[in-house]
């Protein structure tokens, strides 16, 4: 009778921690290494998130999930490389879409209460995903509001900033940019939400609010839905966003929405 053969990995006393968060904890190890199999999940993690960054977004495949008319622009990033070496330009509008703003603009006559912004980002895999769940549910907390919402407008090579030039331009009260969040290696797919009362190009970071990590194993689209709803009707109140503006809201600790997801293992 033959002696089975030992691993090499030595097991980690939290292993069973793992269950709890996607987070690389106790992985083990080989002598002073990581153990093959983790070491090979780490490069496909790092893969996805390479992929997040660079793989472009299916702007058609995303308008038919959206309901109602999309606006489609470009920033003043010409491509994928200038947008990751020219962060300026991602915040700004192409010469072209500031003419077709500007078209839409004078058609629609009067502003209007919400501008939705939805821009590539940093991860295309995260608008993808998660916008059009987002924009259903922001669209319909608007119309329970009695808020009149601009069309939807999609740009491409976008960064946050850009939402608050489209939003002037639409004569917009209020802007919300639906963005892809810097890829981690445990969330190639996480999407941002960037809120700014009476936008305007040129303003900084500290005018708006950001909810992160939306996403059914981050933050649910009905929590972060909660959140952005308070920040919008006390910005309505108090006239600004921001910084002066702190996110007080109460969040239900039981979310019944339809995404499944670990959770908060720290209130379990």
């Amino acid at each position: 009778m033959t002696d089975t053969p030992r691993s090499p990995v030595s097991a980690d006393p939290w292993q069973a921690l793992r269950a709890l968060t996607p987070a690389r904890i106790a992985l083990g190890r080989a002598g002073t290494s990581l153990p093959t199999a983790a070491h090979l999940a780490f490069q496909f993690a790092h893969a996805q998130a390479r992929d997040a960054v660079h793989v472009p977004l299916e702007v058609a495949a995303l308008v038919g999930e959206l309901e109602g008319q999309v606006i489609e622009l470009h920033s003043a990033a010409s491509d994928r490389l200038m947008y990751l070496q020219r962060p300026d330009l991602g915040r700004q509008l192409s010469a072209d879409s500031v003419a077709t703003l500007e078209a839409v603009a004078a058609n629609r006559g009067q502003g209007c209460d919400l501008a939705i912004v939805i821009a590539d980002g940093l991860s295309s895999l995260a608008v993808q995903r998660h916008a059009a769940p987002m924009v259903s549910r922001l669209q319909r907390l608007a119309q329970e509001e009695g808020w009149e919402v601009a069309p939807l407008v999609i740009v491409e090579q976008g960064r946050v900033a850009v939402a608050d030039e489209v939003a002037q331009r639409l004569g917009a009260r209020m802007v919300v940019n639906l963005i892809g969040e810097r890829p981690g290696l445990s969330s190639p797919d996480s999407l941002g939400l960037y809120f700014t009362y009476a936008p305007r190009a040129g303003l900084t970071d500290a005018a708006r609010n950001c909810i992160s990590n939306v996403r059914p194993q981050g933050l649910s689209y009905a929590t972060a839905l909660h959140k952005l709803a308070y920040l919008m009707r006390e910005a309505c109140k108090r006239g600004l966003s921001g910084v002066n503006l702190k996110d007080e809201a109460e969040v239900p600790l039981i979310d019944n929405g339809p995404e499944p997801g670990p959770g908060n293992f720290l209130l379990r």
